[in-house]
């Protein structure tokens, strides 16, 4: 039973009341009284969860599936140059195959919902040199990351220099 349903159900063991409720359970003891008097006046059914909150999904189950099947063949399958999905081209996917318009926060929740997540992709200069790249890192990055002398004294405060 999960711990929501034993919050509901301890006001009708009798055993705390009020405030004891609320601190036992960390909850406030406006959400104790309130469970209090759901249980008084509709029984045990009316401390039952109602499901999650929020805004039901536009689209059903089934339409998820079909949407995760595109999604997993790629932009290049539905139309587009790149190898890019954006949450432009995914509202635009929903809008073609379903009829449903969203915004763009939309596509992200949906993404979630399906279980993917929004990726920044890397990217590279196309004229990027890696032969290039590594002499610069082999010669010039071990003088620029030359580590403090430590024969020097030294000291992290502007006002008060260390002495030699």
């Amino acid at each position: 039973m999960p711990v929501l349903s034993h919050v509901r159900l301890v006001p009708r063991r009798g055993a705390c009341i009020g405030r004891e409720v609320a601190s036992r359970f960390r909850v406030t003891r406006m959400s104790a009284n309130r469970s209090r008097r759901a249980l008084a006046s509709g029984g045990r059914q009316a401390l039952a969860s109602r499901g999650p909150g929020g805004a039901r999904s536009k689209l059903a189950p089934k339409q998820l599936r079909v949407l995760e099947t595109v999604l997993d063949a790629g932009p290049a399958a539905s139309g587009w140059s790149d190898q890019y999905w954006t949450l432009v081209r995914i509202a635009e996917i929903v809008r073609r195959r379903f009829g449903v318009e969203y915004t763009l926060a939309g596509p992200d929740l949906l993404l979630h919902r399906i279980g993917w997540s929004v990726h920044v992709p890397s990217r590279r200069a196309t004229e990027r040199d890696e032969a290039k790249i590594a002499a610069w890192q082999d010669e010039q990055r071990p003088v620029i990351k030359r580590g403090r002398r430590t024969w020097a004294p030294g000291s992290a405060s502007r006002t008060k220099t260390a002495r030699a």
